[in-house]
């Protein structure tokens, strides 16, 4: 057993608030010929307006819909494993943003955003699994893009052992002014600060800003190898990894099928996948490794520890379609490491 005690911060009584674009997932099967017909690149994330999305669905048929975003993904892991978390984000009144609101309280997320009533609808991502696992993203961001800093609660920052906070935010300017203010409560406070880079078009759109942020503010990264690669302008994953341990004391990368890397101060570890059964669906792989790391950062395990619960969620959730885990967490962390 590598636990020792939990967070020092004994007065903090929340473990974790994630910021991030609260997202309905719209789950849909389909193939290689779809992508052709429709310009999707395999593998991408792509912004639409509300009109593309009604004719994407058009064609398709709805498998599954899920209380997702990447940060909303990795906040809900760690309340299914136990942790007392928040989420924060924006939705509208309306039949997405009630079902957003119902189904992420379902793992005990707290969830206090007051809706809008006027403006754009609520947010939600289209995605498309291929026979492959891989998925291929449209997402309408509609309210989410209306976050802005009133909706930031700054004492429950201020009550939290750590911050979350998802790149994708940054497309938006009243978000990422909420972004900013939330990170500088966090740092006067004592909250540890983390960034997921979330995807490398939203690295490639904020190279210089992201590095500023870094820099001054953030704690602790959480990327892929293609987010790193993108950020740096570097085809040198070893290059890359001395680069952003001079700017960030703790950056995690996971490698997909390759396992992960933990550098630490710039030493690093390597993390083996662990692989639990046939790849359904990647979908959520990245938030559940971070979910999960985070958990033994919350529990202070070691840091390979840490690495090797995210590896176990991240190769749980490949094994069935959706974010959200069809078993009991804490039981797949007994069972499996414990």
């Amino acid at each position: 057993m590598e636990k020792k005690s939990r967070h020092n911060d004994f007065k903090k009584d929340i473990d974790l608030i994630g910021l991030g674009n609260a997202i309905v997932d719209v789950i849909v099967n389909i193939d290689d010929q779809f992508l052709e017909i429709n310009n999707l690149k395999k593998g991408s994330m792509n912004l639409i307006n509300s009109n593309e999305s009604e004719v994407l669905l058009r064609n398709c048929k709805v498998i599954k819909k899920i209380s997702g975003g990447s940060s909303a993904n990795t906040v809900v892991c760690l309340a299914e494993l136990g942790n007392n978390v928040q989420f924060i984000g924006r939705v509208k009144n309306d039949n997405f943003g009630n079902f957003f609101s119902t189904d992420i309280k379902k793992s005990n997320t707290i969830f206090n955003t007051q809706p809008i009533d006027k403006g754009p609808s609520s947010a939600h991502s289209i995605i498309f699994i291929t026979p492959d696992a891989q998925r291929t993203m449209c997402t309408y961001l509609g309210a989410s893009t209306k976050f802005e800093p009133k909706d930031v609660n700054f004492d429950s920052i201020i009550n939290s052992k750590y911050l979350y906070l998802e790149g994708y935010l940054w497309d938006s300017d009243l978000a990422k002014k909420a972004f900013i203010n939330a990170a500088k409560i966090a740092k006067e406070s004592n909250t540890k600060i983390i960034l997921s880079l979330s995807d490398s078009f939203c690295v490639d759109r904020h190279r210089e800003s992201f590095l500023k942020l870094i820099e001054n503010y953030i704690d602790i990264v959480f990327c892929n190898e293609s987010e790193i690669l993108s950020l740096f302008k570097e085809n040198d994953l070893k290059s890359c990894k001395k680069s952003i341990s001079s700017i960030c004391e703790l950056v995690i990368i996971t490698l997909g099928s390759k396992g992960s890397l933990v550098s630490n101060k710039g030493v690093s570890e390597e993390i083996k996948p662990n692989l639990l059964g046939k790849v359904i669906d990647t979908t959520g792989a990245g938030d559940l490794y971070a979910g999960g790391f985070i958990h033994g950062l919350i529990n202070n395990y070691s840091l390979k520890k840490c690495g090797e619960i995210g590896s176990l969620c991240a190769g749980h959730i490949i094994t069935q379609l959706g974010s959200r885990s069809n078993i009991n967490l804490q039981n797949l962390l007994q069972e499996h490491l414990f």
